[in-house]
């Protein structure tokens, strides 16, 4: 018996079996749980690819968090397949080119909004496809990258992540009458295709490897998986609106 049986949970952000959204995807499963992963754009080819994968096969819906006529399919096809859903995995970020690098004065408003409603808004757009089927309560949990600091190259992307942050909260506050819990998961530095799009990677991964009390493994994204997949159980019961770090307790040392 898994801690996520009886459960049934929207997964985004699967685009290879490296994505940390997939590990999410198959613990789910292995805890019990049934899913529906979604994709978007080009990126449907590979999430459709990777879900054969998964010990079970997934259904693969297109979800564009920038169009408002997806989310309101993709909320009508989890009502028609399940009527209900527990628990969604928010793992969606995208940020243009010129935001990320070490020049921050580059990135135009036009290229900055794009990061901040792909990466943060979209929280809230996962929120409103989801809540109105968590008749039960449920638990949405996003996969973030600590953004109380100013990191190497993250530039506008840290930005859009502490939007993000934040939005979490305001949705824990406005959610929680109906028993909806929302947090956050800050997690170390992973081997992904998101994160062979930042430039200098190789520098979190060296700091990473050096200050981490515990270590850490940029291919291992299992520890990641196993907090998101407890939040999204029935084992936290009276939390939300916060952020857990899984990142080997970098973020707990100073230098």
């Amino acid at each position: 018996m898994g801690i996520l049986d009886g459960k049934r949970l929207l997964i985004t952000g699967v685009l290879t079996n490296a994505s940390l959204a997939f590990a999410v995807a198959k613990l789910a499963q292995e805890e019990g749980a049934e899913i529906v992963l979604s994709g978007a754009g080009r990126g449907m080819r590979l999430t459709r690819r990777t879900a054969l994968k998964l010990p079970v096969e997934a259904e693969v819906l297109e979800f564009d968090v920038t169009s408002p006529e997806q989310a309101t399919a993709v909320r009508e096809r989890l009502a028609d397949k399940w009527g209900r859903v527990d628990g969604a995995l928010h793992a969606i970020g995208f940020a243009p080119e010129v935001c990320l690098g070490e020049d921050l004065m580059a990135a135009r408003w036009e290229d900055v909004s794009v990061a901040v409603e792909i990466s943060a808004y979209s929280l809230k757009t996962v929120a409103e496809v989801v809540a109105p089927l968590m008749t039960d309560g449920g638990s949405i949990v996003g996969l973030d990258f600590d953004a109380r600091f100013a990191w190497p190259a993250y530039n506008w992307m840290g930005v859009a992540k502490a939007a993000l942050e934040s939005t979490s909260r305001y949705l824990a506050r406005s959610l929680g009458d109906d028993g909806i819990r929302v947090n956050m998961v800050a997690a170390g530095p992973i081997r992904t295709v998101a994160a062979k799009s930042i430039p200098g990677f190789a520098v979190f991964e060296d700091a990473w490897g050096t200050r981490a009390p515990l270590g850490w493994d940029v291919n291992d994204g299992e520890p990641v998986a196993k907090a998101c997949v407890a939040l999204m159980s029935d084992w936290f019961p009276a939390t939300t609106g916060e952020m857990i770090h899984v990142d080997g307790g970098y973020h707990a040392i100073g230098a």
